[in-house]
């Protein structure tokens, strides 16, 4: 897991495809960009822009995720993400790897918080257990980008 802020991406050494993800996040204007998925590089690279109310982290998914990497950006607002690392005791209570590239589990150990506010990003790769769209601030709503770069 990585946590930074979009400000500081050129200061900070990234391999090249987490580079250009995070290019796009800092150019693009995400106010104007229609909610859903919008192509970047077909299934190598899209953006799967989202608006939400954030909920209790019992009512949020813990995943990961076999192909893609995820690069989670917040536009406005701010919320919770869990964190855990993979381990064999990260019991799975589905999985859906087949369908939707994502396995959920439940019962974590050493579940990690992380507060994510707008310019802020997570990068989540396949060994980082993440439950984003956990509520920081009740009612605040938030709009943000999942960038899913295929491994």
């Amino acid at each position: 897991m990585i946590v930074g802020h979009i400000d500081n991406i050129a200061k900070e050494l990234y391999p090249p495809l987490l580079q250009q993800g995070l290019r796009f996040l800092k150019e693009s204007d995400f106010s104007k960009m229609p909610t859903g998925r919008n192509e970047i590089d077909g299934d190598n690279m899209f953006a799967l822009v989202q608006e939400y109310q954030p909920d209790s982290r019992e009512n949020r998914k813990a995943e990961t995720h076999a192909k893609y990497i995820d690069i989670q950006y917040i536009v406005s607002g701010e919320e919770i993400m869990g964190y855990a690392n993979l381990t064999d005791a990260a019991e799975v209570a589905e999985n859906r790897l087949a369908d939707k590239d994502a396995i959920f589990y439940k019962n974590l150990q050493d579940e990690t918080d992380v507060k994510v506010g707008p310019g802020m990003y997570a990068v989540f790769f396949p060994w980082d257990i993440h439950r984003p769209g956990c509520v920081s601030k009740p009612g605040a709503a938030v709009r943000k980008v999942v960038l899913k770069i295929k491994l």
